[in-house]
């Protein structure tokens, strides 16, 4: 079930929590994916406040929200990219997205496998996803007082195998929120320390959450009878050493 447009708002931009998981998640993000120019980037659930470096530079930026969440303009004093979705009928185009972000969109949906098929959908040629979800082996998925407390978490090993089964290659995975889901003075103020260390040891079972990036695993094209053709390209100079009897044009006949 999807959570509530004005809880995900308040809780990233009301809270002092909320402001330092946005942050963590989104230097993460950043530091896989340092820019973005010319490039249209997407994100589905609620990744806007992952989504703001890109704005100078992207070509496009798009923030689609589900209706069973809700919508809200964003960003604040600029023109709006928001837009309110189907969950699995997205109003893109096929393979226009280069940078996909999911966060708060594959664990709360009832329908994870059309989502990623989706996702799989608008994502072009060489472009990348990156889906965020709570992490089975953390605190931030024990707890309700957080957004990553509600929907299905994940191990490690499970969102690998979804993403591939829907036919993405994961290239590189890392984990983000080390502090512990709490509003206390002292764990906010040291939260940068924590993750600096939690990024040098790269333990999936400390954060919070689990990143995923992934390209889209692409087929190549195959034409039936082409490969049976091309086995035996020769085949007319088969018969050059072993001659067929017959009638040679312009010869005698035997006697």
């Amino acid at each position: 079930m999807h959570l509530d447009v004005l809880d995900l708002r308040n809780f990233y931009y009301r809270t002092q929590l909320g402001r330092v998981a946005q942050k963590a998640i989104r230097d993460q993000m950043v530091a896989l994916w340092p820019e973005a120019q010319g490039q249209t980037v997407a994100g589905f659930g609620f990744a806007v406040p992952l989504l703001r470096p890109y704005l100078s530079t992207a070509r496009r930026v798009i923030g689609l929200m589900p209706a069973p969440q809700g919508v809200m303009p964003w960003p604040a004093g600029l023109a709006n990219v928001s837009v309110l979705c189907e969950e699995v009928q997205w109003p893109l185009e096929t393979g226009m997205v280069d940078k996909l972000v999911l966060m708060h969109g594959l664990e709360t949906s009832e329908h994870p496998t059309a989502v990623l098929e989706e996702c799989r959908r608008v994502l072009g040629p060489g472009g990348r996803a990156i889906f965020i979800v709570p992490n089975r082996a953390g605190l931030w998925a024990r707890r309700d007082v957080t957004p990553f407390g509600f929907g299905r978490p994940y191990t490690l090993g499970q969102l690998d195998a979804q993403l591939r089964r829907a036919g993405f290659v994961p290239e590189r995975h890392l984990a983000a929120l080390y502090i512990p889901p709490t509003s206390r003075r002292f764990w906010l103020r040291s939260a940068p320390m924590w993750e600096r260390m939690g990024t040098r040891i790269s333990s999936a079972l400390a954060g919070g959450v689990l990143m995923i990036e992934v390209s889209k695993q692409v087929y190549a094209p195959t034409r039936p009878g082409l490969a049976a053709a091309v086995r035996r390209p020769l085949r007319v100079l088969e018969g050059a050493a072993q001659p067929v009897p017959g009638t040679v044009a312009g010869a005698l006949p035997s006697a």
